[in-house]
């Protein structure tokens, strides 16, 4: 994906420690939303197991029902966990009414709702991953529910 601001703008943040994914945001927040959405690790994966990735609630229920063979790849885990969690946040600002990525100051993404409420999508993606709870479906219908 070719995101032109992404470049001028790690080209006048070279000398700082690394990209402040805030200030990235702050930039242009339609497309760090487009990049959210990516998640190529869990679409290849999907993809394998003949799910298509639709960025609908129905998508993220089928999801939850793949056998979880990426546990076994320890190195792969925290990726797909990750990727998990961007896609949750995609279907649920795609879906629900009102919500909306930010980025925390620190640099986490979370979604949130009208209500005001963050929900801490990554978090929850890593959780469903490792774990297999709270299954992403779940996740949604709670953000959907407010």
């Amino acid at each position: 994906m070719n995101i032109p601001f992404l470049d001028k703008w790690r080209k006048r943040h070279a000398s700082e420690p690394g990209p402040k994914l805030a200030a990235a945001f702050e930039v242009d927040p339609d497309d760090m939303a487009e990049l959210f959405s990516e998640c190529e690790l869990l679409r290849s994966q999907a993809a394998r197991a003949g799910l298509e990735l639709d960025d609908s609630p129905a998508s993220l229920a089928a999801l939850d029902q793949l056998t979880p063979r990426w546990r076994d790849d320890p190195e792969t885990l925290p990726w797909l966990g990750n990727d998990a969690g961007l896609y949750l946040g995609t279907v649920i600002v795609r879906t629900v009414p009102g919500a909306a990525w930010h980025v925390l100051p620190g640099g986490d993404p979370v979604v949130r709702l009208a209500s005001g409420r963050e929900i801490p999508v990554v978090e929850a993606g890593l959780d469903w991953a490792v774990q297999g709870t709270p299954e992403l479906s779940q996740t949604y219908a709670e953000a959907s529910e407010t």
